[in-house]
C-alpha cells in the first residue's frame, strides 16, 4: 500500500474483557493479503502501538543485524517481549492484553490515534492532557514550536538535496585541466 498512512483519532471504550472497537478505516489499512492480522505493543511515550505485520518484519530484518550487541539488549527484550501478534474480531474489536494495559495506565478509555505508519492506543485522559498542553504551550510544548521544527524537517531535506544536486552540476561543469 505505497502511500498509506493512517491518521485521525477517535475515542472508544473498553469493555469487561478488555476490547474496543478499532475504527474502520483504520483497519483496512491494517489488511494485507486478505487478512486483519497486526502486532499489538508497547509505543512510544506512554501509549501502545499497532504495527502492520509488513511493518515489524521490516523491523525485524533491521534489528537482526544488530541482536548481539550488548547496548542493545535491554531494548529487544523489552520491545519484543511485549509484541503480541493479533486481529480484530468478527465485529471489529481488539483485545488488549493485561500486561499492556497495565504497563500504559489504561483504564476504561482510550484514543486510538492514527500515526503515519502505525496507530496508537492511548489512555484517554494521558492523551487528551498531552493535547491541552500542546495547545496551552505548557511543561515546554507547543504546537507552533513542535510544528516549525517538523516542517523544518522537510525544508532541511530539500535544501540538502538541493545543495547537493547543484554541488554536483557544478563539478561536472568544471573541465579537467
Amino acid at each position: 500500500m505505497k502511500g498509506f498512512f493512517f491518521s485521525g483519532s477517535s475515542s472508544a471504550k473498553l469493555d469487561d474483557k478488555g476490547r474496543f472497537v478499532l475504527p474502520q478505516s483504520m483497519r483496512y489499512g491494517l489488511v494485507e493479503e486478505g487478512k486483519c492480522e497486526f502486532v499489538l505493543g508497547l509505543g512510544l511515550g506512554g501509549c501502545l502501538a499497532i504495527y502492520r505485520r509488513s511493518a515489524i518484519e521490516a523491523i525485524v530484518e533491521k534489528f537482526r543485524e544488530k541482536q548481539h550487541m550488548a547496548q542493545y539488549q535491554k531494548f529487544f527484550t523489552l520491545f519484543f517481549s511485549t509484541l503480541h501478534q493479533t486481529e480484530c474480531d468478527k465485529i471489529g474489536r481488539v483485545s488488549i492484553p493485561a500486561p499492556l494495559k497495565s504497563a500504559v495506565g489504561i483504564q476504561k478509555e482510550v484514543v486510538v490515534a492514527g500515526v503515519m505508519d502505525k496507530i496508537e492506543i492511548w489512555p484517554k485522559e494521558v492523551y487528551d492532557r498531552n493535547l491541552q498542553n500542546m495547545l496551552q504551550g505548557e511543561g515546554g510544548l507547543s504546537l507552533e514550536t513542535m510544528a516549525q521544527e517538523a516542517f523544518a524537517l522537510l525544508s532541511d531535506e530539500n535544501s540538502l538535496a538541493e545543495k547537493v544536486q547543484h554541488a554536483m552540476h557544478r563539478n561536472s561543469q568544471v573541465s579537467p585541466s
